[in-house]
């Protein structure tokens, strides 16, 4: 292995390393930061934006775009806050909010894939859509949950928190998708050539729906697990999450152009690397009011990395792939 292949390693778990510097400069300004307790948080409040952010990184990596998914975070939880709020068994609540994720991004695929409309237009479309539908359906109003669901989100597997197993198992599932089976590589093709992927036989059709499915379908898995930590629907539950998501899917070294990224270590270290911000401001007793401030700047600079990891990646690559030539 030469310089070149182990530069281009370091550049793709850029996310790794920006979490290692993250972690200690917090640590240095706090002692209260490296407690264990305070590190089980920051797993178990990261495990709602990761799901989301892993459902997300499934269209950034088609080259597309989920604008609705914080809306549909909402309508899921809102559908199934609604079912348990007037005492339907929580597996109804939980099934209902999934199939609430599962027809909004059906909708989403269809109107990119079938009808050819830009996945921008569609999806901000769906979010004005799901958001609307969600306030009617809860008259605008806050809705507390019975104690079974926060009992759920406060529950343990085999000593895990039941948010993180969650969260987990999703991770390596997804992980194993896009890295061990012919959809998960041909997903990669549509985003690195859409027409060259087609003309070698790809189902771009079908695979584009799945990558929209599936990020309804982890939208509203996300939200249920936001739902069981907090206990209530808001009217502002899911709002601007969808930014949050493409900032840690980016921070986690997924391509906003499309055909390069990663679950593991990427999006789940880009979602905990951005909860660790907000946990880090928090701890340090920031000024509330300079989260959103903080927030816009770390998705600038997501952008950023994210073009100059690209362009040094592929002048890297470039350069080795011609050596290796000769």
């Amino acid at each position: 292995m030469n310089f070149k292949s182990i530069a281009v390693r370091i550049l793709n778990l850029t996310p790794f390393w920006l979490f290692l510097l993250l972690i200690s400069t917090l640590g240095c300004m706090s002692d209260r930061f490296l407690e264990i307790q305070n590190l089980t948080n920051i797993l178990i409040q990261s495990s709602s934006l990761a799901v989301a952010a892993i459902g997300m990184t499934f269209v950034l990596l088609t080259a597309g775009v989920d604008l609705s998914l914080g809306s549909v975070m909402f309508l899921a939880v809102a559908v199934s806050g609604k079912l348990l709020f007037n005492g339907y068994p929580l597996w109804l609540g939980i099934v209902a909010g999934l199939l609430v994720g599962l027809a909004c991004g059906a909708i989403n695929g269809w109107l990119v894939v079938r009808m050819q409309v830009t996945a921008f237009i569609a999806t901000l479309a769906m979010l004005f859509i799901a958001r609307g539908f969600g306030l009617w359906l809860t008259n605008t109003r806050a809705m507390n949950m019975p104690d079974s669901v926060t009992l759920l989100g406060s529950s343990k597997f085999l000593e895990i928190p039941t948010p993180v197993l969650v969260m987990l198992t999703v991770a390596f599932g997804t992980h194993l998708l896009l890295t061990r089976t012919a959809w998960g590589r041909q997903i990669y093709a549509i985003g690195y050539n859409r027409e060259a992927a087609q003309k070698a036989g790809v189902n771009v059709v079908m695979l584009l729906m799945l990558a929209y499915v599936l990020c309804g379908i982890f939208a509203a898995l996300g939200g249920l697990i936001a739902l069981s930590q907090t206990g209530a629907v808001s009217p502002t539950f899911g709002n601007q999450r969808e930014f949050a998501a493409i900032a840690a899917a980016v921070l986690g070294g997924t391509s906003l152009f499309g055909g390069r990224g990663s679950i593991l270590p990427g999006t789940l270290f880009g979602a905990i690397l951005f909860q660790t911000v907000e946990n880090g401001l928090v701890i340090l007793n920031a000024d509330p009011y300079l989260f959103p401030i903080i927030v816009s700047i770390i998705l600038f600079l997501a952008v950023l990395v994210d073009t100059a990891r690209n362009r040094l990646v592929s002048r890297l690559s470039h350069r080795t792939i011609t050596a290796n030539s000769e």
